[in-house]
């Protein structure tokens, strides 16, 4: 079980890692004028986002 809340613990930071590197690449889409990139990056986001809720999920449930 241990291992399971180390490895659930390590998405999430994962995850926050790559929800930061999306938001800023979104910010110089737009800048860039570029819709539809910063529409994917938007999406990505979003799904990123909802894999983290879900791993914390799991993480308070007891991992």
């Amino acid at each position: 079980m241990a291992n399971r809340k180390k490895r659930l613990k390590k998405g999430i930071v994962s995850l926050d890692k790559q929800i930061k590197l999306h938001e800023e690449k979104l910010e110089k889409a737009m800048k860039d004028d570029n819709i539809e990139l910063a529409e994917y990056y938007k999406k990505e986001i979003d799904a990123k986002r909802k894999d983290k809720e879900e791993k914390e999920r799991l993480l308070k449930k007891g991992g």
